[in-house]
């Protein structure tokens, strides 16, 4: 149980705690990023769809 204390003790010690954490919260807010511009794409791509679905159906029935 010392030695585990007193690893966790070097790792919050050490710089390789710090550059962890950050790269953690680098990585999650890339990932929200990622996220929003899926949505965003996914949203505008939907509305194209459904519009020319309905252009698609609107020229159809007049043929």
């Amino acid at each position: 149980m010392k030695k585990f204390a007193q690893s966790v003790k070097n790792f919050l010690v050490s710089e390789d705690g710090p550059t962890a954490v950050e790269y953690a919260v680098m990585l999650a807010l890339i990932i929200v990023v990622c996220i929003v511009a899926i949505q965003a794409v996914g949203t505008s791509a939907s509305t194209t769809f459904s519009s020319v679905g309905s252009s698609l159906s609107g020229t159809s029935s007049s043929t």
